[in-house]
């Protein structure tokens, strides 16, 4: 029957996987593997993409266990549902369906195009495992596909190594899911938010937002850190997820109200009550956003203020300007300013991350994505300006996966000590995501999430709807991690070749899916090779 049922695939497949950095849309070509292979380190996450002909939908699907040397691991299914494009990004883009939505598969009936996780929990037993990913399709015919899972050896930090802070802030989430701030659900779900997001090896910035209770007693600031600890404890402590994973960075919490003496306190006091707690997070205060050169007086008082009685690092976004020095601690420019390109430029001073460092002054770099990786207004791009803002990294909706995957290899590559982005739930406060995610010339700029509410959901509890760029965003931070351990085990000419494969410069990236899956398996079995007498 195994024999025959192989003919009947080979000769008009009904299902079957595809590469996991394809974005298949609606009318793409239907082309399917019978069977599939994932290879995952330990305390590493990886995605395979199932579809089905649309015929054959809705289907059902069966619960997928990999058995192997270890305790069975469960493929985690997802739904993904499709959000419409109404004018493209850039010329990497284009108008129409695309999928970017995973909801859980249980909430609807199995469509045509499925996104499954398979997350190895860090302690796994090394080797391989099986299963058969069984699909009921319509007219009782039944699809069994093999997948098989290589577990390595090494093992991936839960938390990680290189910061990154992405914004949230509970006020847009709230009005993305219809819900009173205040409200103790929406606490709740900012919990959530958070959770997922460092489940993706995301820190989290804004969140709550509220500045923190505080009075003057004798001359001295007293600050209640009661619902502070409750909302962020979990995520700087490692006790949010099962992993043991820490944000791995925190925001100062700054309230603007209070007169400078008394900020400087207050600075003072989240610095002490870091250090008392044991939260080993890179606790930064993030000054005037891009700034201009007639903010800069603000920025240098803010900086003063800060340092007056702290050893808290300031992190100022903006490229090179020598009148930013002493004020910056952590400089983050944009992308665009550590590659220089010919053409329009894109960035007034370009640097690689080592000179920035040099003549910034600055203890650290970061760099951010922003419109001007596809163009900051709404007319289309023509001519010099198309080309400049074309091939650059990027979170669009409808750009390449590979291009939502390159950060963490250029991170690499860069040499840079961390990622800022602005927002995750950007589209809440202008509408509705599944409708539109259009924002700063880029569609889904600022919007990782979509709002999960009953009425999207079919009637299920609120929660977040991930997306399928944060799932290639989470899968290039775990190239990153890969990558800074097999130089650190003494492969730094190793990795520097390996990462070159996929990612030149920040707009010379890899789009084949197939390139990406030789880079995945090499870089692992690289790592592997390394890693003897570690255990």
């Amino acid at each position: 029957m195994g024999v025959l049922w192989a003919v009947v695939l080979s000769a008009a497949p009904l299902a079957g996987f595809v590469p996991v950095l394809e974005k298949v849309r609606p009318a793409a070509p239907f082309h399917v593997e019978g069977e599939a292979t994932v290879h995952a380190l330990r305390g590493e996450c990886e995605g395979l993409q199932l579809r089905l002909r649309q015929e054959a939908a809705p289907a059902s699907l069966s619960r997928t266990v990999l058995e192997g040397a270890g305790t069975s691991i469960e493929v985690r299914w997802m739904a993904q549902r499709f959000v419409r494009a109404r004018r493209p990004s850039n010329p990497d883009g284009a108008v129409g369906e695309w999928p970017d939505p995973l909801v859980p598969v249980g909430d609807a009936p199995v469509p045509p195009l499925l996104y499954g996780e398979i997350c190895v929990p860090a302690d796994q037993p090394p080797g391989t495992y099986l299963a058969d990913v069984e699909v009921a399709l319509r007219g009782g015919q039944q699809v069994r596909l093999p997948l098989r899972l290589e577990v390595l050896r090494p093992r991936l930090p839960a938390t990680s190594t290189r910061p990154n802070t992405f914004g949230i802030s509970l006020y847009s989430l709230a009005r993305g899911h219809g819900l009173a701030p205040e409200s103790e659900e929406a606490r709740r779900l900012l919990s959530a938010y958070a959770r997922s997001a460092l489940a993706h090896r995301v820190s989290l910035h804004g969140m709550g937002i509220d500045p923190l209770p505080s009075r003057v007693v004798r001359g001295r600031l007293e600050v209640d850190f009661r619902a502070y600890d409750r909302e962020l404890g979990p995520f700087l402590d490692g006790t949010a997820l099962p992993s043991g994973a820490r944000f791995s960075t925190a925001e100062v919490r700054d309230d603007p109200r209070l007169p400078p003496p008394e900020r400087a306190q207050l600075y003072a006091a989240i610095e002490a009550h870091f250090r008392a707690r044991g939260w080993p997070q890179l606790l930064f205060f993030y000054a005037k956003d891009e700034p201009t050169p007639g903010d800069f007086p603000h920025v240098h008082a803010q900086a003063r203020a800060v340092h007056a009685r702290s050893r808290i690092p300031v992190l100022v976004t903006s490229p090179h300007d020598a009148r930013l020095r002493g004020a910056a601690d952590i400089l983050a420019p944009v992308l665009n300013c550590f590659f220089p390109r010919p053409g329009p430029a894109t960035c007034p001073r370009p640097f690689s991350a080592p000179v920035l460092r040099q003549v910034s002054g600055a203890k650290r770099v970061f760099w951010y994505q922003s419109c001007m990786s596809h163009g900051c207004g709404d007319a289309p791009l023509e001519g010099p300006t198309a080309s400049a803002f074309t091939g650059w990294a990027s979170y669009m909706v409808d750009h390449p996966a590979a291009l939502n995957r390159a950060m963490g290899p250029l991170a690499f590559l860069a040499g840079v000590d961390g990622e800022l982005y602005f927002a995750t739930v950007y589209a809440y406060d202008t509408g509705d995501p599944w409708e539109d995610t259009w924002a700063f010339g880029g569609n889904g700029d600022g919007t990782l999430f979509y709002p999960g509410t009953p009425a999207r959901l079919g009637g299920a509890p609120h929660r977040p709807v991930e997306s399928l760029r944060l799932k290639h965003l989470r899968d290039g931070l775990e190239d990153d991690e890969a990558l800074q351990l097999l130089a650190r085990l003494g492969g730094q000419a190793e990795a520097r070749a390996l990462v070159r494969q996929v990612v030149r410069s920040g707009f010379e990236v890899e789009r084949s899916a197939e390139a990406w899956e030789r880079f995945h398996v090499a870089l692992r079995r690289a790592l592997d090779a390394r890693w003897k007498g570690r255990e």
